[in-house]
């Protein structure tokens, strides 16, 4: 299908975003995006530029480079041309006291650029308003996901398993995922909004270098290429008979991701406290799915789970270690890492059509991280999953 966002789509977000603002921030007045993400949200192009949005009066996306390229694929209806933020200030007589921006992105080099032509003195955080907005997807966006599902199970599911071979390394195989993901439809990218996170694939590891300690704020581990790239694949370590293997990547089409992982035992059956562990994680997956009710709240969700986990299934769930994460689930979307959460602090009520990936894991001393993630769809009869069934520990023999 056409990936070029619609009008209407676009008219629909706006109204919402200036529905949430109207409601969370009932005296605001003016907002203004420079991410990528949220310019593609709102407009359809991921172009370097502004999208300002009073509150009265027409958005307006003000684009330094490509004009053309934005006018080519986007629906938006004011697109403007700048060399530089004087243009666009040169059209507004005067600025509110306040404007809202993407706190948890813009750079100070960059708001100091704006605020030369642009004095407001007042900056307030927009970051929670937009990402609950993204947080319910249209039909539109659903389609995407699910393209990209059918994409994540297929591969992950039917093709990886004829991809291991004994002796090919970690490096290796990461490299021919990659390729035949985006023979297959993907974008190409994992993209992530947390900080210095920088992903192509995922998380690849063969044995216990899927425990390996990393700064990516995730159950699994990766040893990767080197001090600098962190979480791809090890080039030293090979496949051999025995091991588990671990591959957790996203896939997308169209700027939508979905989240997936899947296990695979190589060479031999794993060791019943292995398959009885990795059970575990797949009942809770099960169980998680089930909450996906709107109404139902993330953190209350977290807590019915963990509070009826044996403390001897905690040691080393969600990590390794003191490596342990806070958290059972995600949003997932434009970007892999979207809210809600499913954990402690996430208060507000699911929303139908939220999507979520669930990843209950644990980490085994001498065999890795074994468990499941598959992405979900909020729907009255609970999490719809879209990234296929298969439970995962594939046999490799």
């Amino acid at each position: 299908m056409d990936s070029h966002v619609p009008l209407h789509e676009l008219n629909d977000r706006m109204r919402r975003f200036k529905s949430r603002m109207d409601t969370k921030n009932p005296d605001w007045e003016l907002a203004v995006f420079f991410g990528n993400i949220n310019l593609y949200y709102f407009t359809g192009t991921m172009q370097d530029s502004m999208l300002y949005i009073p509150r009265d009066g027409d958005p307006t996306l003000w684009v330094r480079k490509s004009y053309e390229r934005a006018r080519d694929e986007s629906e938006f209806k004011n697109i403007e041309r700048m060399s530089s933020f004087r243009d666009a200030a040169k059209v507004y007589s005067a600025h509110p006291v306040s404007v809202y921006l993407e706190t948890e992105l813009v750079p100070l080099a960059l708001y100091n650029r704006f605020s030369k032509h642009f004095p407001i003195p007042d900056i307030k955080s927009l970051d929670t308003d937009v990402n609950m907005v993204r947080a319910v997807k249209s039909q539109f966006e659903l389609s995407l996901m699910k393209k990209s599902g059918k994409i994540h199970a297929r591969v992950l599911e039917e093709i990886v398993p004829g991809m291991l071979s004994e002796g090919i390394n970690e490096a290796e195989f990461a490299g021919k995922l990659y390729q035949v993901l985006v023979e297959e439809g993907h974008h190409g990218i994992s993209r992530f909004g947390m900080f210095n996170t920088e992903m192509l694939l995922g998380q690849i590891g063969f044995g216990e270098n899927s425990l390996y300690p990393t700064s990516f704020d995730g159950p699994g581990g990766s040893v990767g290429l080197c001090p600098a790239v962190p979480l791809l694949g090890d080039r030293k370590r090979k496949l051999k008979k025995g091991d588990l293997v671990f591959v957790d990547v996203g896939c997308g089409v169209g700027g939508y991701h979905t989240d997936k992982t899947m296990t695979y035992m190589f060479g031999k059956p794993p060791a019943d406290d292995v398959t009885r562990e990795h059970n575990k994680c797949l009942e809770i997956q099960n169980i998680l799915a089930e909450k996906l009710v709107p109404g139902n709240i993330p953190s209350e969700i977290y807590n019915s789970v963990i509070e009826n986990l044996d403390e001897s299934f905690l040691k080393n769930f969600m990590g390794y270690k003191d490596r342990q994460v806070k958290f059972l689930g995600h949003g997932v979307g434009l970007l892999i890492d979207e809210v809600p959460v499913i954990a402690r602090g996430f208060d507000e009520p699911l929303l139908e059509n939220m999507v979520f990936a669930l990843e209950p894991k644990k980490g085994i001393p001498g065999v890795g991280m074994v468990g499941i993630e598959n992405t979900f769809i909020v729907t009255p009869k609970g999490g719809t999953c879209i990234t296929g069934e298969n439970p995962g520990l594939i046999p490799v023999y």
